[in-house]
């Protein structure tokens, strides 16, 4: 079969590679449509395991059951989750799956830059799903990157009526406007330095942009009635993004940390003005199972419309240029590999 193989950012090659086979409660599928993720694209955390596979936003068809497998059938219509939880541990028991060190260590063979994919037994039990006819598979996509902004917020306690501040307005930043949207927040307002991103952010859903080269805190002031937000969510690992944001929560608000920094990052902590302000600092890593239900209804009643965001269609020999829009993050939003072209 034929895989898009990363070596680096501007080195992904088409090669050849044997299809996997399947053994007991496994399951092969043909993937359909898988979306190259902003992680993806960290260079610092994939190159230490290059060449691989990558790709973890797969949807596709099953085309073999292996032995013992009753909930799924040939022809079924799936999303499939890399990381699974193992659902017994102290932490998964905890309500914290993200940090399960199952969670951490399982992924499918090889990557959904593939034409076909292996799921090992327990990503059947425990991160396969159904998709919904009213999902298409390139709607399927954004399960995974929409479930991680779910389980964002949900740690954030995002609730309606609250102003939430999106810094980044990348893939993930819009998948955020859009949910706080959904959960009724009364006011959105979005940063970038890029225009192209800027317009997107307007376009889906956002109240106010600003450019975050200008002086954020006195845009957010003069766009939010003199006050600060009271939800800030952080779509980048840039240092000056961080540092807007622990200036710009409101007193009694929540800074949610979405996205990395570069290893090795320090970033400079006003302990004694975040303390008088009563905020409160949270991060999120991945989507527990919950979050991967619920991003799946929020995409089939169209609560969260996400086909509008896709754009760029690309066939597996065109990987390589997938991975050059998204590490550009110029004009380009989400790109999708059909792996059967």
């Amino acid at each position: 079969m034929r895989v898009a193989t990363y070596y680096n950012n501007k080195d992904v090659r088409l090669e050849e590679m044997p299809k996997p086979k399947i053994g007991q409660g496994e399951l092969l599928i043909k993937v359909i449509a898988c979306g190259i993720c902003g992680s993806d694209t960290l260079e610092w955390y994939r190159i230490k395991r290059a060449p691989l596979v990558l790709g973890h936003e797969a949807t596709g068809e099953i085309v073999d059951v292996g032995k013992g497998v009753k909930r799924y059938k040939v022809g079924d219509r799936v999303f499939v989750s890399h990381h699974v939880p193992c659902n017994t541990c102290r932490y998964c028991l905890d309500g914290q799956h993200t940090v399960c060190e199952t969670l951490r260590t399982t992924n499918f063979d090889p990557g959904g830059f593939a034409e076909y994919v292996r799921i090992p037994k327990i990503n059947v039990e425990n991160g396969t799903y159904l998709l919904p006819k009213e999902i298409s598979f390139e709607e399927g996509t954004f399960i995974e990157p929409l479930a991680c902004a779910v389980r964002g917020q949900r740690v954030a306690n995002v609730k309606p009526g609250h102003t939430v501040l999106v810094m980044g307005s990348g893939i993930a930043g819009l998948l955020h406007i859009k949910l706080a949207r959904a959960r009724g927040a009364g006011r959105v307002i979005a940063t970038d330095i890029s225009e192209y991103r800027l317009k997107a952010a307007k376009k889906f859903g956002a109240d106010a942009v600003i450019n975050a080269k200008e002086d954020v805190l006195a845009k957010l002031r003069q766009l939010n009635e003199n006050r600060l937000a009271y939800r800030v969510i952080v779509c980048t690992g840039a240092l000056p993004a961080i540092t807007q944001a622990l200036k710009s929560v409101d007193r009694g608000g929540a800074i949610l940390f979405f996205a990395p920094t570069d290893p090795g990052a320090d970033v400079p902590l006003p302990f004694n003005e975040i303390w008088f302000k009563c905020a409160t600092l949270v991060t999120s890593y991945a989507a527990a199972p919950e979050d991967i239900k619920n991003a799946i209804e929020l995409i089939r009643t169209h609560k969260v419309r996400v086909s509008d965001m896709i754009t760029h269609r690309l066939g597996l020999a065109e990987t390589g240029l997938g991975f050059k829009l998204v590490a550009e993050a110029k004009e380009s939003l989400k790109v999708i590999i059909e792996p059967q072209r």
